[in-house]
């Protein structure tokens, strides 16, 4: 009982006699200009450093009388217009550039392909090992897992069009 009291009262004392972590920081500047920042500032050119403190205090919310998400859909008055028909031009335009990009990267697909076939034909003396059969093949199946992910990237933005 004694030795539980014994360190209730330690620990309570040890509690009211510690201080709060706290020090002042220097900022010191050498003979060659470098700038070091301590919490000693003894050395010449330390100069003490006075921090404001950190806000705890949250932001207030805000209030508006518009409907949640409704900003996100209207746009300010002296937001710049483009009538219709432009739009459509331009929506025309990407539509036709994308599916060029498309016709290439299938091209570019079947190429790639064509070379990993030929590439899976060849066998070699030297490669008894199987791994270096796939080292030696990783790099075409690369490419052609490259084209196909931009296929269908390039199908994607086709889809999202208007």
């Amino acid at each position: 009982m004694t030795m539980r009291l014994l360190a209730g009262l330690f620990l309570l004392g040890s509690t009211l006699v510690a201080t709060p972590a706290w020090s002042q920081i220097y900022r010191c500047v050498d003979t060659d200009g470098r700038v070091t920042y301590s919490n000693v500032g003894s050395s010449k050119g330390c100069k003490r450093m006075e921090l404001e403190p950190a806000s705890t205090i949250p932001a207030p919310a805000r209030t508006t009388s518009r409907t949640p998400g409704a900003a996100a859909r209207t746009s300010p008055a002296d937001f710049p217009k483009v009538n219709e028909e432009t739009q459509k031009s331009r929506d025309n335009d990407r539509k036709t550039i994308l599916q060029q990009e498309l016709a290439r990267e299938q091209a570019s697909l079947e190429q790639a392909k064509k070379e990993l076939a030929e590439q899976e034909a060849i066998r070699t003396g030297d490669e008894r090992n199987y791994q270096r059969v796939l080292d030696r093949l990783q790099p075409y199946k690369d490419k052609v897992a490259q084209h196909e992910r931009n296929i269908q990237a390039i199908n994607k933005e086709i889809a999202n069009l208007k």
